[in-house]
């Protein structure tokens, strides 16, 4: 009912279209969560790759220790892996929060047909969850998100990472550094293997 919501909406073309472009937006959304749940179990049960994404007691004690290194109280950042708590706290807080839409998303869609099952209590529930969940994912990509891919001393104008898929050396080094070992094994190994192998069957040639 705010005034610059009821201009957006009419300069959009009203009620229905506004409507409509939510919810194509919204089955996108859908889409790209199952997507990646189907994908993240693809990885995790048939390539059995580590589920590096996953916290643990170490990402509680790099928070306290950052803390420390922050106000002079360390004299090092904490060291990290392939993902830093940081990462792993947005990465969950977007998996919660994708969770909280689709489900509220999805009562307000078929109001009807949810109140045949559950309470109508749970669709005013869902009008409250779902709008202060989109508010608070907006305010954690603005003053989170953005900072940390954008603003962040040495990242500044952009991390480019998202457009090329690719790292340097030197920020794996600083930045994920107990990942780094792992990664310059897996490079010498590769180039080992690449390595043309020598016919020691011939005599070597004299000049």
């Amino acid at each position: 009912t705010a005034g610059w919501a009821e201009w957006i909406i009419i300069n959009a073309g009203g009620i229905q279209v506004v409507r409509l472009i939510h919810r194509t937006m919204a089955m996108i959304f859908v889409a790209q969560f199952v997507f990646h749940i189907l994908y993240v179990s693809w990885l995790y049960f048939v390539k059995h790759r580590k589920m590096t994404m996953v916290p643990t007691l170490k990402d509680f004690r790099d928070v306290l220790d950052d803390m420390r290194y922050t106000f002079g109280l360390r004299d090092k950042s904490p060291q990290y892996d392939r993902y830093d708590y940081r990462q792993k706290f947005e990465y969950w807080g977007l998996m919660f929060g994708s969770t909280v839409l689709i489900l509220t998303g999805f009562t307000l869609m078929f109001p009807v047909t949810i109140t045949k099952v559950l309470p109508g209590q749970f669709v005013a529930a869902a009008v409250e969850f779902h709008g202060y969940e989109a508010t608070l994912a907006v305010l954690t990509i603005v003053i989170w998100h953005l900072y940390d891919v954008m603003f962040r001393p040495g990242i500044f104008p952009t991390d480019t990472v998202i457009f090329t898929g690719r790292i340097s050396r030197q920020r794996i080094a600083e930045e994920h550094s107990l990942e780094y070992p792992d990664i310059a094994a897996e490079e010498l190994a590769k180039e080992h293997r690449a390595e043309p192998v020598q016919d020691t069957t011939r005599e070597p040639d004299t000049v």
